[in-house]
């Protein structure tokens, strides 16, 4: 049960992101310690977004599946890299032997609200699909975190175009999309903004994000390669089984 399982496909771009953060994460200075993974690249999962929208097949038979391939494998924990899916979080944990790590919890988790310092006020881009769902937006409200999510007008027809052009390989076009999102937002009064689509933290990497530094980026792709590697490190999966 000593390795990580990585449910991902979702799309496959945004899985081999992951998985270089899940390695540079890692305290490791030779191949044996790093942490062991299983990838379950699935691209054919149907379109998450689409079907929360209730204009596409529903995807939880093939997330299901995938989960099947994991816990088959014998994972002792299931991230999945992809935010909409989360919507079915709950019928995916019910069906795991393995814990699956929450995506949008390790996000907000990473939000400061120190008392004193500049009231926090967070903005949730991601696919309509999440949005609709609402995850994000319960997590939020959990813990007394104020939030807005963008409408045609701030942003949200930018984030749509951004997340459609890095999932058809042009990322160039979706850094430019992302920085008009982040420049929609800057009227709104956001101080935080969370990448709540993996395709966006990478659509960011080639934007000028900096000509935007009032705001803070959380990337969820991120997070959750930290809560992941954390996980596996405090059972000790980076010691080899033959070290004694």
């Amino acid at each position: 049960m000593s390795r990580i399982g990585v449910l991902g496909g979702m799309g496959p771009s945004a899985t081999v992101d992951f998985m270089e953060k899940i390695i540079q994460l890692t305290p490791a200075t030779r191949d044996q310690e790093h942490l062991p993974v299983i990838v379950a690249n699935l691209p054919h999962v149907p379109d998450r977004s689409s079907a929360i929208l209730g204009t596409g097949p529903d995807p939880l038979g093939a997330l299901l599946a995938g989960i099947d391939v994991l816990n088959d494998i014998g994972v002792g924990v299931i991230a999945i890299p992809c935010n909409s899916s989360h919507h079915w979080y709950a019928q995916m944990v019910e069906h795991s032997r393995a814990p699956v790590i929450h995506i949008a919890q390790s996000c907000v988790a990473a939000i400061a609200t120190t008392p004193g310092e500049r009231p926090v006020r967070v903005a949730v881009l991601a696919t309509r699909g999440a949005l609709a769902s609402g995850f994000y937006q319960q997590a939020l409200r959990e813990r007394g975190i104020d939030f807005l999510v963008p409408d045609a007008t701030n942003g949200q027809d930018h984030v749509d175009a951004c997340i459609r052009a890095v999932k058809g390989g042009d990322v160039q076009a979706g850094a430019a999309a992302f920085e008009l999102a982040l420049e929609a937002l800057s009227a709104t009064g956001a101080t935080v903004v969370i990448m709540g689509c993996t395709e966006l933290p990478i659509a960011a990497k080639a934007a000028n994000a900096a000509g935007h530094g009032t705001l803070m980026l959380i990337d969820s792709s991120l997070e959750l390669a930290r809560a992941t590697v954390a996980f596996a490190l405090d059972k000790g999966w980076n010691k080899p089984t033959w070290v004694s």
